[in-house]
Parts: structure tokens; sequence; C-alpha cells
């Protein structure tokens, strides 16, 4: 079990993100990569009114589970994180069909991971914007976003399910798939 803690914070474009990170003294880690995250489910939505999240997540060749409880109040967002990578995804599916758990979102986002005073600062470019994620404890986040010219005022704490749905609901679209359409020439 581990506490994940993090904010998001937008930025104008994947540039301008990547330009910041690097100018604070961050170092790419790992290169960018299409990360397509599955959120699963009770018919009566349980999980999501309690504010938990069950997650299959494909990273390449890599699948990973996650449970993530109810976030806390604070200053960053604070949750329960439980993760464990598997074979592959039949096998969570599956288990989820029988649990009669379902999907009810599917986002995607081309990610890419620095190191900046060993803390991990992610570049996430999504089909509704661009957001640096730092996760850390609360003071460590405040340094590195300050070093990226951010102040607490800019903190994110919103997931991207909400996000996403917030960003539908200002343009009147009905959609639980923040995905995008063909892969972009950038990566």
């Amino acid at each position: 079990m581990a506490l994940e803690q993090e904010v998001k914070l937008a930025f104008d474009s994947v540039e301008a993100a990547r330009q910041a990170v690097t100018a604070a003294g961050g170092r790419l880690a790992v290169a960018p990569r299409l990360l397509d995250d599955r959120l699963f489910d009770t018919a009566d939505q349980r999980l999501r009114r309690l504010g938990c999240a069950f997650r299959i997540r494909r990273d390449g060749a890599s699948t990973i589970v996650t449970f993530k409880g109810p976030a806390a109040p604070g200053p960053v967002k604070s949750r329960e994180e439980i993760e464990t990578t598997i074979a592959g995804p039949e096998p969570i599916e599956a288990l989820f069909a029988a649990l009669e758990m379902r999907e009810w979102f599917r986002g995607q986002k081309y990610r890419e991971e620095y190191r900046l005073d060993g803390i991990l600062v992610t570049v996430d470019d999504t089909p509704i914007g661009v957001f640096v994620e730092i996760e850390a404890p609360p003071e460590q986040i405040a340094k590195i976003a300050a070093r990226l010219g951010r102040t607490p005022a800019d903190y994110g704490l919103e997931s991207y399910p909400k996000l996403y749905f917030d960003w539908c609901e200002a343009r009147g679209i009905k959609s639980n798939e923040m995905v995008f359409g063909e892969r972009r020439d950038e990566y």
C-alpha cells in the first residue's frame, strides 16, 4: 500500500511543459509513450460514489492494475494507491466481469517521465490539454512547482475523468472516452 500525493499543472503546449521541466533541472527518465487507462465499477457506480477507482493501464507491453482510495482533504491530492503489474489485461478483465464490474471510462495520454531532485514529474499530453504532474509529499511539490513558476493557486487536484467530463459538459458533448483519433506526429 502506498499514499499517492500529486498535483496537476496545466500548460499551453507539450513544448512549454517540457521546457519548464528541463529549465527547472528535470532530466528525461522515460521517453514519451501512449498510456491507455480503463476504469471499472459496479453497475450502480459504488466505487465512483465513494471516490475510489479500479484501473487497468496498458503501458506498452506492461499491464498495471491499480486501486485508488478516496482523496483526503488537503493542499494536494492525497489518496491510498495499491498497484500491481500483471501478465496481461484479459484475466483481470474477466475477473471484473465475473464481479459484475464494467468499464465506465477510457482515457489515453502520451506520458513522458522526468526526474527532478529525485521526484517524479510527468508531462501528460491528453486529448483535452497538457498537464505536468508532480508526485511527491506536499512540501516537495511546492518546491518543484515554484521552480516551474507555479503556486498553490495553480494546483489541479481533479482526476482526468473529472477534467474530461467537465470539458465535455462545457462543449455539450456526451462521451466516456478521452482518446486520441490517430497517433500524433510529435511522438
